[in-house]
């Protein structure tokens, strides 16, 4: 099982390149950034989270610049969005900027996607929330025909263009990962539909573990192998005894979810979970 961690970066928090050299010393695997592009005001849609959304929400930096400065001071550290908001984004500067990342990291860059939950956010970006999630299956598949095909073109119903032609392509062939994020079933099943990976949240209440089998069970009906869809889990509590458990359940990636904070929070958290690391 590897390890990733996950941090809204901001400016008072520790800055990308400085986690990522912390991660990539202490044996963790990839760094996640989030994406917000902005908060409306005033906004109607609750945070999934509950209560009061926290203000580093409305202060994250961009996820790409973040992690191409990242990219620049660590040599083997994978570099994720986590997760990229497709559904606010043009899909034809989006494929521009994953393949350019993943060409100038050597191959190193996780395509983390999902559908988001601030309608308002979306709505200032063009997408309705209904469609939100079509909306997404379009511009994914349509990049994918940007970063395969020497002379793309896409006709759906939300993304289309003609003839083009688009460089670079990704380092990586076909194309890096993109693993997709979402609650079960329903995030599930689109992992299952255009998905390298599927990463759901660890909520308090439930014990994620229950759910693997059933995904496992929705990859065979699917017609895929289990191996093509390895799942990542976002958690926050350093836990060696979850960790095994984990591992025995054949979870690919364990990402740590770390405050928006400077180094004398953050080192000391990422110590503990270093310390699982080297136990495990």
């Amino acid at each position: 099982m590897e390890f990733g961690a996950a941090i809204f970066c901001t400016d008072y928090s520790m800055r990308p390149a400085e986690v990522g050299r912390a991660l990539e010393e202490r044996g963790f695997d990839s760094l996640w950034l989030p994406e917000h592009s902005h908060v409306p005001l005033p906004r109607r849609s609750p945070w999934p989270g509950g209560g009061e959304l926290p203000k580093f929400y409305y202060d994250v930096i961009d996820p790409f610049v973040g992690l191409a400065s990242a990219a620049a001071v660590t040599t083997r550290l994978k570099l994720a969005t986590g997760i990229c908001l497709v559904i606010q984004r043009d899909p034809i500067q989006t494929a521009k900027e994953v393949a350019t990342l993943d060409l100038l990291s050597g191959g190193r860059f996780l395509f983390g996607v999902g559908g988001g939950w601030n309608a308002e956010e979306m709505a200032d970006h063009g997408t309705v929330f209904e469609t939100r999630f079509a909306v997404m299956a379009e511009r994914i598949e349509a990049m994918r025909a940007i970063w395969t095909e020497a002379k793309p073109e896409y006709r759906g119903t939300y993304v289309d263009f003609p003839p083009m032609m688009t460089w670079p392509k990704p380092a990586q062939k076909p194309y890096p990962p993109i693993i997709v994020g979402g609650a079960f079933p329903h995030g599930a099943r689109r992992a299952i539909a255009y998905g390298d990976g599927w990463v759901p949240l660890a909520r308090p209440g439930f014990d994620i573990l229950d759910q693997l089998p059933k995904f496992r069970q929705m990859v065979a009906e699917a017609g895929r192998e289990p191996a093509s869809l390895p799942i990542s889990i976002f958690y926050a509590e350093p836990d060696l005894d979850t960790m095994r458990r984990w591992r025995t359940a054949s979870v690919a990636r364990a990402v740590a979810m770390l405050p928006s904070a400077k180094a004398d929070v953050i080192l000391p958290l990422l110590d503990r979970w270093a310390d699982i690391i080297r136990r495990l």
